[in-house]
């Protein structure tokens, strides 16, 4: 089987329709989406459709469930609680229901385990995020002894490239620039990026193509009109266009400096309420 992996598509409407486009033209058979279908951009009910009509399989995302009140937006940018709450406005009831009933993480048979954040629970918290080599060790572990055999562990939330393996202890991270043979006898991680929030100068989609048969996992890389998603997300007062000339890393400073002085928890508060 052919599996297409993407995650963190964040309401990115042109990203997605050329990210299936091009899982179309590779073969893909199964598409699996780690989460996070909505937040930051503007078309979450189409997203949402295509997902539906491309029968995916999907997992729930921090941001999924922010919108749907089941978590808080504890710990969430002043942009990303702005977009959440201008999706909570106009989501409709049937987008709404189908987002709160996705699971934290589910199976593809016997060959992969998604998961939007990481399959072992940290402390309580539901949604890990895999940055460290330490909390990559255990989801490695937990893989190991996940019911379903599988020894492929698909997550997202990072919105970065990532294959690493997991063999007698050790974890190896690999280039994810060339087509990689999986081993027998090792465990794998997966991180195929973001489809619709790529936070780096390359403003293309990104997704994993997953060969259960041939046991190996490629990169593709696709184009789309992001001028389109942005300017969209402009109009509608989520990322004014000021902000959008400013590199990702500096932004960030930005919002880390809001919550020091206090802003972030007086938005956080207002939109919760």
């Amino acid at each position: 089987m052919r599996i297409g992996i993407l995650s963190d598509i964040h309401a990115n409407r042109e990203a997605l329709e050329a990210t299936l486009a091009d899982m179309s033209g590779a073969g893909v058979e199964r598409v699996v989406c780690l989460g996070d279908v909505v937040g930051y951009n503007t078309d979450p009910s189409p997203c949402i459709r295509l997902l539906r009509e491309a029968g995916a399989v999907c997992v729930a995302g921090n941001h999924d469930r922010a919108v749907t009140r089941q978590i808080p937006t504890d710990g969430f940018s002043v942009r990303a609680i702005r977009a959440i709450a201008w999706t909570r406005k106009r989501l409709p009831p049937e987008d709404v229901a189908w987002l709160s009933a996705l699971p934290l993480k589910t199976n593809v048979g016997e060959h992969l385990v998604a998961v939007h954040g990481a399959l072992h629970v940290d402390r309580g918290c539901e949604l890990v995020r895999l940055n460290s080599e330490d909390r990559m060790r255990r989801t490695a572990q937990a893989l190991l002894a996940h019911p379903s055999g599988a020894r492929v562990c698909a997550y997202g939330h990072t919105h970065r490239l990532g294959i690493h393996e997991y063999r007698n202890g050790e974890l190896w991270e690999h280039d994810p620039g060339s087509e990689l043979a999986l081993r027998g006898g090792s465990c794998y991680l997966l991180n195929p990026g973001t489809v619709g929030e790529p936070r780096t100068e390359e403003r293309r989609a990104t997704w994993m193509l997953f060969d259960t048969g041939r046991r190996t996992v490629s990169v593709r890389r696709v184009a789309y009109d992001d001028r389109a998603a942005f300017e969209k997300t402009r109009r509608a007062g989520i990322e004014p266009r000021r902000l959008l000339s400013i590199p990702a890393p500096l932004r960030a400073a930005l919002q880390g400096g809001l919550r020091r002085m206090g802003i972030y928890e007086m938005v956080r508060r207002v939109i919760n309420s």
